[in-house]
């Protein structure tokens, strides 16, 4: 049974709708962005990388399904180079609230891995945001680790 299938022109859409105002939500919280520019930020984001949605070139979405075949999440990768070689990027990886914490997220990675071998991709490299400690968990648990690490202190807050 498959955990990953390729995407719809339906399910592309309702991935868009969901993923870009996340994303500016996510990008807000890091302190990348302000609440205010964020959703058009967010939106500006999506078109420069994917300007033919999902069949823009080296780009593959994925609808995540459960044992039962049910769609619980999605799955973003992208085929870079990166230190010259040819990698798959985890653009994002996202299961619906009421699906989380049973294993779905671990199973697309892996599936991922298999996609990535599949396109003669030699690994897999993804972006965490630093509030986002149960995901940077779930990475490291697959074997995935740090390459950098972008630290930020506000001066607006009082010394601790």
């Amino acid at each position: 049974m498959p955990v990953l299938v390729p995407m719809d022109d339906a399910q592309y859409r309702a991935f868009e709708q969901a993923a870009i105002p996340a994303y500016a939500l996510d990008k807000a919280a890091a302190g990348q962005w302000t609440e205010e520019e964020s959703l058009d930020l967010a939106r500006k984001s999506f078109s420069d990388l994917l300007p033919k949605g999902r069949q823009t070139p080296g780009n593959y979405l994925f609808t995540i399904l459960d044992a039962e075949s049910v769609p619980v999440g999605t799955l973003w990768i992208s085929a870079q180079e990166r230190a010259g070689k040819r990698i798959a990027y985890v653009c994002d990886v996202w299961i619906k609230p009421e699906h989380r914490r049973q294993g779905h997220a671990t199973r697309a990675l892996q599936a991922a891995e298999t996609e990535a071998r599949t396109l003669g991709l030699s690994g897999i490299a993804l972006h965490v945001f630093g509030h986002n400690i149960t995901a940077q968990a779930l990475y490291m648990q697959l074997g995935y680790r740090p390459t950098n690490i972008n630290m930020y202190k506000s001066l607006d807050q009082p010394r601790p």
